[in-house]
Parts: structure tokens; sequence; C-alpha cells
């Protein structure tokens, strides 16, 4: 999907796809500089399981990870 597509929209298709039985469900994490609040509610609104906001280190990549759910892929 990308770099056709932003990250929101390409999660967007990538759940319009799963829900017609097109694909199995991927865990998808958002990794964005775009740290405010309005951000990750449109990333959770576009089918994102986590969000990250740069600069990251590998305790908060754990961190989150730990909290997605079960997912195929």
């Amino acid at each position: 999907y990308m770099p056709v597509l932003d990250g929101l929209a390409a999660a967007r298709a990538i759940r319009a796809r799963e829900a017609a039985g097109g694909g199995r469900r991927l865990r998808l994490v958002a990794l964005t500089a775009n740290a405010f609040a309005a951000d990750r509610e449109a990333c959770e609104a576009a089918g994102m399981d986590g969000f990250l906001a740069k600069p990251i280190t590998l305790d908060t990549l754990q961190a989150v990870l730990k909290t997605l759910p079960e997912g195929d892929g």
C-alpha cells in the first residue's frame, strides 16, 4: 500500500480487505512524529492497534507490543 497511501489510508485499506474476507487480521502499530491526542484518535479510527510517537525507545516499543490484541499476523 505504501508509498502510494499514507499510513491512515493504508490501515483503512488493510482493514477493509480483512473485513471482506480477503486476508488474515494483521496487528498494525502507528509510528509517527505526530504525537497529539487527535493523531492517536485518527490512528485508532483507521483501525490501528497501537500508537508510538517518535522518538521511541526499545522499552516503549516492547510495552506497546505487549498490549496488542491477538491477531493472525
